[in-house]
């Protein structure tokens, strides 16, 4: 696995971290600083000329920072003539901007798309995707990994007396039915509609969840609204437990005081992006491990489906 160099951005450099221990390498130096006025100034202190570069930079909060340090570095490995730019990116920010849901709106997920190959990424690594159709708005290979593959290890060991997995919406149906899949499982899906953004009213459970133990199960959590209120109809329709599965913990506004006072009794999520604090009722499951056996297939031109077959 030589010839090929690992960088990390200013969104994670925990995660980078891991994964370079994993892989038994060293990180990359680049140096980041702003200037007075918030531009980003990118310098890579070392020779990657000939070079396979990674790059690994979840675009989370502030989404709009940490995308353009992306592409500012972009640039800075491409005029230093790496051979090819990889772009981890274990949070795509944008995704949910994926389709015309309104008359005059934008399709930001297809701009990022667009911006990204650009600047000169060649490949594109990300988890859990919003919507998988995002992988169509690319000309370069994309490579969406599947949390699911973790969160099934982890229930397993739960040794749950009597699970069953559920969709906390319409949309998320296959997503579900995969983990159920895994788990041999049976599935059930919560029928909500949404008011506004960011607020769900719960409106039907579609199959029986009495004296079951519930495992939702969805891409991202972040003001907490619609899963804890889809665990409050889940254990007035007699659950006896009910944990929920996501894999991008944005966690943003009054998302852990519902947590932490509603029905959900555990939220297991990964480290995609940097937690920003802990609580008694959150799990974190690293994605390291899986990444750097995604990094390595890459370099050694092996297949990265044949991890979730």
């Amino acid at each position: 696995m030589k010839g090929y160099k690992i960088f990390s951005g200013s969104a994670h450099p925990a995660l980078t971290e891991e994964i370079v221990k994993e892989l038994d390498t060293r990180e990359g130096g680049v140096k980041i600083n702003k200037f007075a006025d918030g531009e980003i100034g990118i310098q890579i202190s070392e020779s990657v000329r000939g070079r396979d570069v990674f790059m690994i930079q979840p675009t989370c909060p502030p989404t709009n920072d940490n995308l353009m340090e992306l592409l500012i570095m972009t640039d800075a490995l491409k005029r230093s003539s790496a051979s090819s730019i990889i772009a981890v990116i274990p949070y795509f920010g944008y995704a949910r901007q994926d389709r015309k849901a309104a008359p005059r709106v934008p399709i930001s997920a297809k701009l990022v798309a667009n911006l990204l190959e650009k600047a000169g990424i060649d490949r594109v690594v990300t988890l859990d995707l919003h919507a998988g159709q995002i992988q169509g708005f690319f000309d370069i290979p994309v490579d969406n990994l599947y949390g699911a593959i973790l969160f099934a290890d982890y229930i397993k060991e739960k040794n749950l007396k009597n699970p069953i997995v559920a969709s906390p919406d319409i949309g998320g149906v296959a997503r579900a039915r995969s983990l159920a899949n895994r788990l041999n499982l049976d599935l059930v899906i919560v029928d909500k509609r949404r008011e506004r953004a960011n607020e769900a009213e719960i409106m039907n459970i579609i199959g029986d969840v009495n004296g079951k133990d519930v495992i939702m199960i969805d891409d991202m959590i972040d003001t907490a609204g619609t899963l804890v209120g889809a665990a409050k109809v889940l254990k007035e329709r007699g659950a006896n437990s009910v944990i929920a599965c996501c894999s991008h913990p944005l966690l943003n506004g009054p998302a852990y005081e519902r947590i932490e006072n509603g029905e959900l009794d555990e939220l297991i999520v990964t480290n995609s992006i940097p937690l920003k604090r802990a609580s008694d009722k959150i799990t974190v499951l690293s994605i390291a491990p899986l990444f750097a056996e995604v990094i390595r297939r890459i370099v050694n031109n092996e297949s990265v489906n044949g991890l979730f077959s």
